[in-house]
C-alpha cells in the first residue's frame, strides 16, 4: 500500500485519531454506500468493540459515529457543529442518516463490547442497517491509527490517497530508503516529494506545486493550532479538572521577552494537545495524540534557526516530507495505533519523525537523518498507553512536551555524528512492534491499568 504525506498530515478534530477521526470516516464511509439505495433505511444498529467500546466516552467516540453517519468528515466539520449537533442527536434521539433518512439512534444506543476483540484490529466497529424492502446491509471497520481505516473484506482503507500505486521510490525499510537516496542522488525529502507528485497525477509543474500548496497548508492548521492553544484560557472538558496551562506559560514568556528554546518548545506541544483534548481542529501527526510533537518541533525551529525561517517554505515543505517518510516505516513495519502497541507507536513515532526531520532541515545528510529517527523511538520503547478516564489529557499532553525536548536532543546528537551507529532504524522499529505485541492489553488505550486505575478521576 502506497501511503501519501496528506494520510499521515490529515486535518480533522481532536480528541483522538483513532477513537473520534477514524469512527468519524467509518460512519460517512458506511452511510455513502447505502446513499444511492433506492429503498429507505429504517433502522441501524452501531457496535464498538475492544478498545473503542472501553475508552470511546472519553474520546468522543459515540458521537463522532452518529455525525458521520449523517454525513460528516473530520477533515471538513466544524469543531462547533459537532457538539452542538451531538447534543441535539442526543435531545431528538434520532439522526439523519446521510442526511436522507431518519433513523432513532442515539449515543446510549450504541452497543459497547470493550472485553470483545475482533480478530484483526481492537478498534472494531460494526454496522448493521435495516432497509425498508427488507434488505439489511451489514459491514465491518477497522480504526487502525492515525485516522486510518480498513474494512474487513480486505485491505481497503476509506483515506483519501492511500492505496494509489505506481511511485517511483518504494521503499518499507530505513535500509532501502539509505540505499536509494545516494543511488538517485536524492535526499529524503526529495525521494517523497516525487513519490507524492505521482500520487497526484503525475511529474508535471502543477503536480508540483500542489503538492507543495498543501504541505503548507498542513502547516498552516499546524501553526494555527498552536496560536490558538496559546491563549484559550479555561479548563480541560471530561471532568478530570485539568486546567489549560499553555496560555499561563506562553504569557510568561512573553512579558520576560522569552529566549529560552525548550521553554517554547513546551508550550507549543502542550498548546496543540490541549486543543486537541477540547475536540479542536487539529492535524495527526501521525496520530491526535501525538500531535503536538512534529508541529511543536517546527516551531521550535523556524523561531530558533534564523537560516530556516528565511527560506521558511522550503523549511516546512522539507521538515514535513522527511517526517512522512519516517511515519511510512512505522506504519508499514509496527503500528501508530496505541490501542495495539501502545503510546510507543504514537508518541515513540512522532518523536522519531520530528527527530528525522530537524535533522534533514539542519543538513543532515540520510544516514544522520536515520541515526535521529533511531534515537527518538529508542528512547521511547516500552510506552505505555494508559490515559486517565480514557480522555487523551493525562499524561498525554506532558509527554508531547517531553516528547519535542527528546526529538530536538535526538537530532543534536545524531548531528555530531557521522551517521555511523550500532542499532538501525529498522531493528528499533521491529523492537517496537514486539514490545507492543507483548505488552498487556490493559497497557494499550484499555483504561483497565496504569495511572487509569492508580489515580482517581474525581
Amino acid at each position: 500500500m502506497t501511503i501519501s504525506v496528506f494520510d499521515l498530515f490529515s486535518v480533522g478534530i481532536g480528541p483522538s485519531s483513532s477513537h473520534t477521526v477514524g469512527p468519524m470516516r467509518a460512519g460517512a464511509d458506511f452511510a455513502d454506500e447505502l446513499r444511492s439505495s433506492p429503498s429507505t433505511v429504517r433502522a441501524v444498529v452501531v457496535d464498538l468493540y475492544g478498545s473503542l467500546a472501553a475508552t470511546g466516552r472519553g474520546h468522543g467516540t459515540q458521537p463522532a459515529v452518529l455525525l458521520g453517519l449523517e454525513g460528516n468528515r473530520p477533515e471538513t466539520v466544524d469543531p462547533d457543529y459537532v457538539e452542538k449537533r451531538g447534543a441535539e442527536i442526543e435531545a431528538t434521539r434520532r439522526v439523519s442518516f446521510g442526511r436522507r433518512d431518519e433513523v432513532p439512534l442515539c449515543a446510549e444506543d450504541i452497543v459497547l463490547h470493550p472485553l470483545t476483540v475482533l480478530p484483526r484490529h481492537t478498534n472494531g466497529i460494526r454496522f448493521r442497517a435495516e432497509l425498508a424492502d427488507g434488505t439489511v446491509h451489514e459491514a465491518v471497520y477497522y480504526s487502525v491509527g492515525g485516522g486510518f481505516v480498513e474494512r474487513e473484506s480486505g485491505a481497503d482503507t476509506v483515506n483519501p490517497l492511500a492505496g494509489t500505486p505506481g511511485v517511483p521510490h518504494d521503499f518499507d525499510t530505513a535500509a532501502a530508503l539509505l540505499e536509494t537516496c545516494p543511488r538517485t542522488g536524492r535526499t529524503v525529502p526529495q525521494l517523497m516529494l516525487e513519490n507524492e507528485i505521482a500520487l497526484h497525477g503525475g511529474p508535471s509543474d502543477v503536480a508540483e506545486r500542489e503538492v507543495r500548496a498543501g504541505l503548507l497548508h498542513i502547516w498552516e492548521v499546524m501553526e494555527a493550532c498552536i496560536e490558538r492553544g496559546f491563549r484559550a484560557e479555561g479548563m480541560l472538558p471530561g471532568g478530570l479538572g485539568v486546567k489549560r496551562r499553555a496560555p499561563g506559560l506562553y504569557r510568561r514568556l512573553i512579558d520576560s521577552d522569552g529566549a529560552d528554546a525548550m521553554d517554547w518548545l513546551n508550550v507549543a506541544a502542550m498548546a496543540v494537545n490541549e486543543e486537541n483534548a477540547c475536540g479542536g481542529r487539529i492535524v495527526t501527526a501521525p496520530t491526535n495524540g501525538a500531535a503536538g510533537i512534529v508541529p511543536a518541533v517546527l516551531y521550535y525551529a523556524l523561531k530558533f534557526r534564523p537560516h530556516l525561517a528565511e527560506r521558511r517554505e522550503e523549511t516546512v515543505c522539507d521538515y514535513l516530507l522527511t517526517a512522512a517518510a519516517i511515519a511510512v516505516l512505522y506504519k508499514r513495519r509496527a503500528s501508530i495505533s496505541g490501542a495495539e502497541v501502545g503510546c510507543q507507536g504514537e508518541v515513540g513515532s512522532a518523536c522519531s519523525m520530528a527527530a528525522g526531520a530537524l535533522a534533514q532541515v539542519m543538513g543532515a545528510t540520510p544516514a544522520q537523518v536515520e541515526n535521529a529517527a533511531e534515537i527518538g523511538i529508542e528512547h521511547n520503547l516500552g510506552l505505555t498507553c494508559d490515559p486517565i478516564g480514557g480522555l487523551v489529557q493525562i499524561p498525554c499532553i506532558e509527554r508531547n512536551a517531553i516528547a519535542s525536548v527528546k526529538a530536538v536532543n535526538a537530532a543534536r546528537i545524531a548531528l555530531h555524528g557521522d551517521g555511523t551507529h550500532r542499532v538501525s532504524l529498522d531493528q528499533a522499529i521491529e523492537t517496537m512492534r514486539q514490545t507492543g505485541a507483548d505488552m498487556l492489553s490493559k497497557y494499550k488505550e484499555t483504561s483497565l491499568g496504569g495511572l487509569a486505575v492508580n489515580v482517581p478521576e474525581c
